[in-house]
């Protein structure tokens, strides 16, 4: 018997703590959006200042994250650099799950050979690293966002494209469909009217999760030179450009953009795993337990 109560007691504590991270991931995710959306407006950065004065000064009151190798103020560096991470990862997101999407709905919904012909395709480009065919695509542009963008969306899309496919399958054998087939619905009305809005929120989950994937992503090849312009900021540009510091004893030009990286990816992931205990009800029950 107090093996049972032990067994039921632990579903409070559960949901408490998973509130909890919730609500924490929630207040992080605010902080960082307000801090991108109203600094930069009221304070502008020249991106090209140079003050050897005020060279790599460690961390105080004012500078709270100190000034990086060439005299500039790191905390707003690092509030510039988180916008266009941010950036690069919500535009590349939304590219690669419409796209992924599209993909996977027709793949499942048609069958047959355009099913195999788009999946074999999928299976072609997810044999590539994506991080080398990312450098491949950014090669082809000029250094700047836009190229990062469409390097990350051409990349991540392939995920997404699977899911779909995988939920489709699953629709198509529920009873609703059935009905509407059996009724003279077309192909595309079944899947414009059935299937499409059953595997909206599991590619909403999606995409919220390729945020920080893409926002690594755009830092990795930022670190690389292969991204944006060295002047202009962004976490990888911020923590490629501190690498040189470290080295000297300097760690505050690499810690402060490497914890802006971190933080989002914590505060989506607690979000994003709260969405997904949402969506799957047998999972949340689980977890009461």
């Amino acid at each position: 018997m107090a093996d049972v109560t032990t067994w039921r007691t632990r579903g409070p504590d559960r949901r408490s703590t998973r509130a909890l991270r919730t609500r924490a991931s929630a207040a992080v995710a605010a902080v960082l959006a307000l801090a991108v959306l109203l600094v930069p407006p009221l304070v502008q950065l020249d991106q090209q200042a140079v003050d050897l004065s005020a060279k790599l000064l460690p961390p105080s009151w004012a500078h709270p994250f100190g000034t990086d190798d060439v005299g500039r103020d790191l905390l707003l560096r690092c509030v510039y650099g988180l916008r266009v991470s941010l950036l690069v990862g919500l535009v590349a997101a939304v590219v690669a799950t419409v796209v992924g999407t599209a993909v996977g709905a027709a793949a499942g919904a048609l069958g047959g050979w355009t099913d195999r012909l788009l999946m074999r395709a999928v299976d072609t480009l997810s044999s590539v690293p994506h991080l080398l065919l990312g450098v491949f695509v950014v090669a082809l542009f000029r250094p700047g966002v836009w190229p990062v963008v469409a390097s990350v969306a051409v990349t991540h899309w392939l995920s997404t494209a699977r899911i779909v496919r995988a939920e489709v399958l699953s629709l198509r054998g529920r009873p609703y469909v059935d009905a509407a087939v059996s009724g003279g619905a077309s192909r595309w009305r079944v899947t414009v009217r059935h299937l499409l809005p059953g595997v909206l929120p599991q590619a909403g989950l999606a995409a919220v999760l390729m945020v920080p994937h893409a926002m690594w992503h755009e830092s990795a090849l930022s670190f690389l030179g292969l991204g944006l312009p060295a002047h202009q900021a962004s976490l990888g540009t911020l923590v490629q450009g501190g690498r040189g510091s470290l080295l000297a004893g300097d760690w505050w030009p690499t810690l402060f953009p490497g914890l802006l990286l971190i933080l989002p990816t914590l505060a989506i992931a607690g979000l994003a795993g709260a969405w997904r205990d949402r969506l799957n009800p047998r999972r949340r029950s689980e977890t009461v337990l």
